[in-house]
């Protein structure tokens, strides 16, 4: 895979590529987004530890389809107020601190989930060797 960061654009805001290149032969893996749900139905209040058990989900969907987080070339992220942007971009950036290639990502502030203590959703879509 290889990122995409042309010269004549303004750089990326952060930890992202503004595109990824998927060569021919690649298997795709997409996940639902993931909600800040624990395995034991708790959801923390802070946006950060939200966004922590969303990443734990997606890396265990991950290994589930034999990938792994360098294979992730898209991110899509979803937040109830812009006051929560911070803590969910130190959650990515952590997740994404071993990752040489980063993938595009994008980040949307929306009015609210299917329950209201929910404050961040992700969801991704990686590239494995077929």
């Amino acid at each position: 895979m290889e990122e995409l960061t042309p010269y004549d654009i303004a750089p990326p805001f952060a930890r992202y590529a503004h595109g990824v290149a998927v060569p021919a032969g690649q298997r795709l893996l997409f996940t639902s987004g993931q909600l800040g749900l624990g395995a034991d139905g708790a959801v923390p209040e802070d946006v950060g530890a939200q966004a922590e058990i969303c990443y734990a989900n997606i890396d265990a969907i991950l290994r589930a389809g034999g990938a792994r987080r360098a294979d992730v070339v898209r991110i899509n992220a979803f937040v109830t107020d812009r006051a929560h942007m911070a803590g969910y971009m130190a959650a990515r950036d952590a997740w994404l601190a071993e990752v040489t290639r980063l993938p595009a990502s994008t980040l949307v502030i929306v009015s609210g989930f299917t329950r209201e203590e929910f404050k961040v959703e992700i969801e991704v879509v990686a590239a494995v060797a077929g």
